[in-house]
């Protein structure tokens, strides 16, 4: 019996031990999840105590048996010990402060990645020493790597990348030499790559990308033999490429772009055998394409584009055979396409753009069945097109503008059904165009300008039922715009320009809702412009000038309230001015000149506070410049001269120096013309000497009233001035929304008189951006450097006095690094404005719309810029009480720093969402970015902003607001056909498969949600 109890002992003894050991790691456990600050996650149901049956639940965290190995969420315990936990995307909002490191040391597995931990890296984690696997990423960790993280010994997996992690990577990592995986990207990292990092000789995934490090790229990268895909791109990395790297001979990927790198390309990049993917885009790296890149028969992808390379493009690239991806763009290469690439035919990417690059296009070429995009504009090509580009009929994008290319287009062209987007303008191509083209079913853009085109227009163009946009200006078209043109509902621009059309504008154009931008310039067209065109609201930019046209201006023209550019002149309309005009609040260019109008200049014109450019010059238009046209003082250029108008000149600047010769009656301050006479005050004296007696008794017992009236107000003034000063200097001090000026960190005073003094008083010169409800300023001070002042109008502040201080509400006590910083407002009976930090890139709106900004937003930029408004709607919606919906979320309204990070502006229609209120409201907000609920229910809730996001989301990619596109989004039926490529910004670079993959998963939760 004895033995056998002897036996028993030992094993007593280890369930005992395991026992009290589990239980202690499950009150550890506990004792972290007390600290979260939501209990409402996926642990509050699960991570619970069992208490024995009878008792009540205490207020004590004590486990009583292994609670955490009993199906704890993420727990997973080996041996009766805690050894894997996995709580990632569980919502958990808290710290690592309080985390158990000390009690689970057989944890081998961690993942607590996509949920909200703030705080730093704790150095005691380094007491996890049987550690295998970390991952922390996706979170809101700050602070610096722990140099303890070394003690990780053991580690394989190191993940900490999307966090806000600062300081330089600690030479101690390279301790862990069991590291296969390590990712530290899309962070704040600093300083160099340490060289310890070629101790790693495990390691087969490196990234690093979308920090701030500096320095070199480390020679010791070649030691790393093992690894296999390296991302160290979107750093500010300089220095050479080291010749090492050729040691990476099992890497398949290495991207190293939008550094600063320079120097050559090293000859030993042809030693990497297996790669697959290669990028150094976006550089300073010169010399020419090293020969041995040839040698890479595995290569998928090569990028190269941006940098200062030279020199001819080396045939040997016609042995990558494998190739599907080749963009060489923004170089300085020089030669002509080497025939070999007629080898590639896997080719799908072709990009040869913006070098200098000559000859004849290779009719090799041909050859490339697969190809879908083909870019070689802004070159020095020459001759004519090969014959046969497009027989494998998948070529969608194809630009070859602004070349030196001549002969007609091929006419194979004319069958090319898979066209989508095609350029061919600034060349010397010729040819009867109405023959060059056929129906091409997939087609949205076209440009043919600046060629020598003849024949007519093709009634075809009106079966190309996708295009969006269609170009031929400054050619030699003749006869008349065919009205089967009206047929495309989707078209946004339209540009006939420079030609010899003739006839008059088809009727059928008012069925083109969609258009933007109608240009028709320069041609022989007659006519009445057709009332049909009344239904074009959306025209931003409308030029009819130097035609025939006669009649009267039509007064629908004041329907187009996104009108910005309007120019009608050197017709010959007739008749008076349409005030209607004056409605199109957002005005810039107006050119009426050259016409037969007659009549007065309508007052109402004076509502276009945004007008910079105005032309009325040579016409017939009498009696006053208004008087009105003082307050426009957005005005540039103003060309009034020969008219017959009369009167005095406004006391305007840009009145001062605008051209008004040839008008006999005007009179003013202004170089040139007579001083105005004042009126006579001459009257008879008898008449005097009888109306004296009359006046006396009149006006002495008035004057002496109002000499009372006046004393009386002058000590009600001094009285309230006293206590308007006590009031300032009170609300100096404080943070009353309502005060004159209300900051919190600055003297308001000294501020406000810095701001009049440093904008002269809210000159034109300073102004930087016009808006319906204000101007912005740039104005440099001693205390904040640059801000941006938003002025609101004086009208605007009367009528919308609530909305300014909505913006103020909203923006004091919001805290978040993607959303605008206020500083101070002020609002006084001279004038109303905020003060804001200054965003040095501008308006997304602005970027995308510039063919040379929005070049410099990349994909991986964009998503960032996307990231950005979504963390500030996250915090907006879910961690501000109450919640605050913006309700205007659009490309105009959110802001990008100097390093394209995103902030969310212009709070002027927010609304503040009360529990115990429905919430409901007036329709706001911008066109084509309001949810289409709104409409109809008017009430507020966070997913009109989800909606506008959405809008936003699609439009960053796309480059431009995709328009009545969103409907085909929307549409399930018609859901399945869209492409990506459908969705992409044209101008830049096919996307590389890791920003595909996000694009994919984003845009199919924007179309099914």
């Amino acid at each position: 019996m004895v033995p056998t109890i002897f036996c028993i002992l030992p094993f007593l003894y280890l369930f005992i031990v395991i026992t009290f050991a589990s239980t202690e790691e499950a009150t550890a456990l506990l004792k972290w999840k007390a600290t979260f600050l939501n209990q409402n996650n996926s642990l509050q149901a699960s991570w619970t105590l069992s208490s024995p049956a009878g008792t009540k639940n205490s207020s004590r965290i004590e486990a009583t048996s292994s609670d955490a190995c009993r199906g704890w969420y993420g727990v997973v315990c080996v041996n009766g010990r805690v050894n894997r936990l996995n709580i990632t995307n569980a919502s958990v909002i808290g710290t690592l402060y309080d985390f158990p490191f000390s009690s689970l040391p057989f944890l081998e597995y961690v993942d607590l990645s996509m949920n909200q931990l703030s705080g730093t890296i704790p150095p005691e984690i380094g007491k996890l020493a049987n550690l295998v696997y970390l991952d922390l990423s996706v979170n809101h960790i700050s602070g610096t790597i722990p140099p303890q993280i070394s003690s990780l010994t053991k580690l394989e997996t190191l993940h900490i990348f999307g966090n806000q992690l600062n300081g330089s990577i600690p030479r101690e990592i390279g301790r862990l030499r069991s590291l296969t995986d390590l990712a530290l990207s899309s962070n704040f990292l600093s300083g160099s790559i340490p060289a310890s990092l070629g101790n790693l000789n495990n390691l087969s995934f490196l990234y690093l990308y979308n920090n701030k490090l500096s320095g070199s790229i480390p020679s010791e990268i070649g030691k790393l033999v093992n690894l296999v895909e390296a991302y160290i791109s979107r750093n500010q990395l300089t220095g050479h490429i080291p010749p090492e790297i050729g040691n990476l001979i099992n890497a398949k990927l290495f991207y190293a772009f939008y550094n600063n790198l320079s120097g050559p390309i090293p000859d030993e990049i042809g030693k990497m055998k297996s790669l697959e993917y290669l990028s150094f885009q976006t550089n300073n790296l010169s010399g020419p394409i090293p020969k041995t890149t040839g040698d890479l028969t595995e290569l998928k992808l090569l990028h190269l584009y941006s940098n200062e390379l030279s020199g001819p493009i080396p045939s040997e690239l016609g042995k990558l055979k494998k190739l599907n991806d080749l963009q060489l763009s923004n170089n300085q290469l020089t030669g002509p396409i080497p025939g070999s690439f007629g080898n590639l035919r896997n080719l799908q990417f072709l990009y040869l753009r913006a070098n200098k690059l000559s000859g004849s296009i290779p009719k090799e070429l041909a050859y490339l069945d697969n190809l879908v995009i083909m870019q070689m504009d802004e070159n020095q090509f020459s001759g004519h097109l090969p014959e046969h580009l497009c027989q494998g009929g998948k070529l969608e994008n194809f630009t070859v503008n602004s070349n030196k290319l001549t002969g007609p287009i091929p006419r194979s062209f004319s069958k090319c059904s898979s066209f989508k987007r095609v350029r061919l303008d600034n060349n010397s191509f010729t040819g009867n165009l109405s023959e060059a083209f056929g129906i091409h079913p997939h087609l949205y853009f076209i440009n043919l300008s600046e060629n020598d085109f003849h024949g007519e227009l093709s009634s075809n163009w009106g079966k190309c039922k996708s295009l969006t946009d269609l170009r031929v200006a400054r050619n030699n078209i003749s006869g008349s715009i065919p009205p089967e043109i009206g047929n495309l509902k989707g078209l946004q621009g339209l540009d006939l320009s420079s030609n010899h059309l003739v006839g008059q504008i088809p009727r059928e154009l008012g069925k083109l809702t969609s258009l933007v931008k109608l240009s028709v310039q320069n041609n022989n067209i007659s006519g009445n412009i057709p009332i049909e065109l009344g239904s074009l609201t959306k025209l931003e930019s409308l030029d009819l000038s130097n035609n025939k046209l006669n009649g009267s201006i039509p007064t629908f023209i004041g329907d187009y309230q996104h009108l910005f550019h309007l120019n009608l002149s050197c017709n010959k309309f007739g008749q008076k001015i349409p005030k209607e005009i004056g409605r199109i609040t957002h005005l810039s260019v107006l050119d009426l000149s050259h016409n037969l109008l007659d009549g007065e200049i309508p007052a109402q014109l004076a509502s276009l506070l945004d007008l910079a450019n105005f032309n009325l010059s040579h016409n017939s238009l009498s009696g006053r410049i208004p008087e009105e046209f003082e307050s426009l003082t957005g005005l540039q250029d103003v060309i009034l001269s020969y008219n017959e108008l009369e009167g005095p000149i406004p006391n305007n600047k840009a009145f001062m120096n605008a051209s008004l010769e040839g008008n006999k009656g005007l009179c003013g301050n202004v170089t040139g013309f007579q001083p105005c006479k004042r009126p006579s005050s001459i009257v008879k004296k008898h008449s005097m000497a009888k109306g004296l007696k009359l006046i006396l008794i009149t006006v002495l017992p008035v004057m002496g009233a109002l000499v009372l009236l006046c004393a009386f107000i002058g000590v009600l003034f001094m009285c309230n001035k006293r206590r308007r000063v006590r009031d300032v200097e009170r609300r100096d001090s404080s943070d009353d929304v309502d005060g004159l000026i209300s900051i919190s960190t600055l003297n308001g005073n000294a501020l406000y008189w810095d701001i009049i003094k440093a904008t002269k008083e809210f000159d034109a010169m300073f102004c930087i951006g016009k808006g319906g409800s204000g101007s912005v300023y740039k104005v440099k001070l001693p205390t904040l450097e640059n801000v941006a002042v938003k002025r609101l109008h004086s009208s605007f502040e009367v009528t919308h006095r609530k909305s300014f201080m909505n913006e103020i509400r909203s923006l004091t006590r919001i805290k978040h690094r993607n959303i605008v910083k206020l500083y101070a407002f002020c609002s006084n009976a001279q004038h109303s404005f905020l003060v804001y930090e200054y965003m040095e890139k501008g308006s997304l709106s602005s970027i995308l719309s510039s063919e040379v900004e929005s070049k410099k937003l990349d994909w991986l930029t964009r998503v960032n810029a996307i990231k950005g408004v979504a963390y500030a709607l996250s915090y907006m919606h879910h961690d501000y009480s109450p919640a605050i919906v913006h309700r205007d979320i659009s490309s105009s309204n959110v802001l990008l720093d100097s390093e394209y990070e995103a902030r969310v502006s212009d709070f002027g229609i927010a609304k503040i969402l009360k529990p115990d209120s429905s919430n409901c409201t007036a329709l706001a907000g911008t066109y084509g970015y309001v949810a289409p609920e709104l409409a109809y229910t008017m009430k507020v809730t966070e997913m009109c902003d989800v909606y506008s996001f959405g809008v936003l989301a699609l439009g960053v990619i796309k480059g431009k607001h995709l328009g009545d596109y969103i409907t085909v989004l929307a549409n399930s039926s018609s859901r399945d056909h869209v492409q990506l490529s459908d969705l992409l910004d044209e101008r830049l670079p096919y996307p590389e498969d890791s920003v595909k993959s996000w694009f994919y998963h984003q845009a199919s939760k924007l179309m099914f949600a």
